[in-house]
């Protein structure tokens, strides 16, 4: 059997972001696309921890499949390497894997740093004399532009956003999570290039191709009705009782303003509102919700309970709106909402929203509280069911297109050698 190996450099489990979870689901269909090794080079947990990032709880996180193997590199050098010690260990590990003669696929995602980690460690295997029959693919999100390169526009910082560019630039295939995220690449290309008279708008625009979110729809269809309730019962709640919320507890969210709306909606006579999740506008959260006793918070649901918690709500609500450090650029919960049924989904065009829902969603505007609060009352208390079960089947054929075999095969096509990292990808023809 020819040998080819699957190296996707990302933020893995136990990380509660989107990158993770397309982790996870590319490297499941490579198993079972000729793929003989499969690996996610990733972090330690106690540096995950150490930086505050949301994380699931680590004595209820999904296993992989058998045949995917998790490598957390431990830091290179001592207390006087202040900084990039992590890295170090992470491209060491890929140089050594790249040493191998084993065709290799490496994909990035999220460009700030796991596209550096595949572009230093593809230079160092070469220019050691390494075989490194590698192919680089580099996968942008949203973040990579708002929280990296347009701060850096922001700050002046026109040498920093250039390097992003350059190395994402430099694996041989360039990919962005949507169509959305795309255009902001190209936007923000073009202020480098109009201050520092480069051509990186050029590139990006005849390069740079879509590859959306890949989800594990089975984990979301044809749920036992006995599971959901009594996940439900377990945590006190009942079939269509409930709001909820489900996804790291920030601004850039709109759960400050989803509180607000329930609050005041006549709804919350009829419903509870279930915030699941953690992050870092919690504390803000609580305070927001008081004593209410009709407001839940759920910090501890794992992957297995969250499609039982979509499906069982009267309606599921990501009033996201964009923050200069954050604009939601897909928003994977809600096509994992859309795939679970149950009540409608209520969301806003931000972003890549209208990406992910296309009309089969309940649409307010970003920010506005008043029309989110309508938006509650007419759902919960107005909305015949045909309509409801109208939007649930036109939601589910609309989030069947991000099924991640169907999207596993447009980014690969044919079969290919492959290494992945989070934040870029990249192809072997």
């Amino acid at each position: 059997m020819n040998e080819r190996r699957l190296v996707i450099v990302v933020r893995a489990d136990p990380v509660i972001c989107g990158h993770s979870g397309e982790a996870r689901n590319l490297a499941e269909v490579a198993l079972h696309r000729g793929f003989t090794d499969v690996r996610l080079l990733t972090w330690p947990i106690a540096a995950l921890q150490a930086v505050g990032l949301p994380l699931k709880p680590l004595d209820r996180l999904l296993p992989y499949s058998d045949g995917i193997t998790v490598e957390r590199p431990e830091p290179v050098g001592d207390y006087r390497v202040p900084d990039g010690r992590h890295l170090a260990g992470l491209t060491g590990r890929l140089v050594e894997l790249l040493a191998e003669p084993i065709p290799t696929t490496c994909l990035s995602m999220y460009l700030s740093p796991h596209a550096n980690v595949v572009v230093d460690a593809v230079a160092a295997a070469r220019a050691a004399g390494f075989p490194a029959d590698v192919h680089t693919v580099a996968k942008a999100v949203g973040s990579d532009v708002t929280n990296v390169i347009r701060s850096c526009l922001r700050e002046g910082r026109f040498g920093a956003a250039a390097v992003v560019l350059t190395t994402y630039l430099a694996h041989d295939e360039v990919l962005a999570v949507s169509e959305y995220t795309r255009e902001q690449i190209i936007l923000a290309a073009e202020a480098v290039d109009a201050h520092c008279g480069t051509r990186f708008a050029w590139a990006c625009r005849d390069r740079v191709t879509i590859s959306y979110p890949p989800i594990d729809t089975s984990a979301y269809l044809d749920l036992d009705p006995a599971e959901v309730d009594a996940a439900l019962a377990r945590r006190g709640l009942e079939r269509d009782g409930y709001v909820l919320f489900l996804s790291r507890v920030t601004r850039a969210k709109g759960v400050h303003d989803l509180v607000a709306a329930y609050t005041a909606s006549r709804a919350r006579d009829r419903v509870k509102l279930v915030v699941a999740g953690t992050g870092p506008a919690l504390p803000e959260v609580r305070a927001l919700a008081g004593d209410d006793e009709r407001i839940v918070f759920l910090t501890d649901v794992d992957d297995d309970e969250k499609p039982l918690l979509m499906r069982g709500c009267a309606t599921y609500a990501l009033p996201t709106k964009p923050e200069p450090d954050f604009v939601e650029t897909f928003g994977i919960a809600l096509t994992e909402k859309l795939l679970a049924g149950g009540g409608p989904v209520i969301t806003t065009l931000t972003g890549g929203t209208g990406e992910a829902v296309g009309d089969t969603a309940v649409i307010v505007e970003a920010g506005d509280v008043e029309a989110l609060r309508a938006a509650l009352d007419r759902v919960v208390l107005q909305m015949p069911e045909h309509e409801r079960r109208n939007l649930e089947l036109r939601g589910r054929d609309h989030a069947m297109a991000f099924d991640r075999s169907r999207v596993f095969d447009q980014l690969f096509g044919a079969p290919r050698h492959v290494t992945l990292v989070d934040g870029a990808a990249a192809n072997a023809g």
